[in-house]
């Protein structure tokens, strides 16, 4: 009773654009950067990209931690990804690996901490339902209008082509 109370109040606080990664992948986040100087706020955007070495806890609780290498430094972050200082995530490539941890390629650079691409495609992290139009006015808006005045077609005449010539000069028998 009390697990399934503590379940119900953590669900009002889930995220629901996140999209399905796992580790491999390559991810942007989009942290909510607080400035404070000058007795005024000033709320940015800061963005993260890396390949996604390791995802930990479930539900309200997950965390994921996104490694990137810059200007020869490698940069490890842990974002709790319900959290609200996370303001989205984008997919940007699946990586194709075998493991759950990727921390091996902290002792990796350039070349050897490369990670193969998967051949599936990205999805959106919300499919948007489609609508269709009812068939009585699709049907209205493809029919032409038909012109009244009584104006006829002229019938089109086919042009003839005449041979192509040979223009071989090179005649070597």
């Amino acid at each position: 009773m009390k697990a399934r109370l503590i379940q119900q109040l953590e669900n009002k606080y889930l995220k629901a654009d996140i999209p399905d990664f796992s580790p491999g992948d390559t991810i942007r986040v989009h942290v909510r950067i607080t400035e404070r100087g000058g007795g005024s706020e000033r709320v940015r955007l800061q963005p993260f990209e890396g390949v996604v070495i390791a995802k930990a806890g479930a539900g309200i609780t997950e965390s994921v931690t996104v490694r990137r290498v810059t200007y020869g430094v490698g940069v490890e972050r842990t974002f709790p990804v319900h959290a609200p200082i996370v303001d989205s995530i984008e997919l940007i490539r699946r990586g194709r690996v075998r493991r759950a941890k990727l921390y091996y390629l902290r002792g990796r650079s350039g070349r050897a901490s490369r990670i193969k691409e998967r051949a599936e495609k990205v999805r959106p992290a919300k499919p948007e339902p489609i609508e269709e139009a009812p068939v009585e006015l699709a049907i209205a808006e493809t029919s032409a209008p038909v012109e009244a005045d009584g104006a006829q077609e002229q019938p089109v005449t086919p042009v003839e082509e005449a041979p192509a010539e040979d223009t071989d000069t090179n005649e070597d028998a």
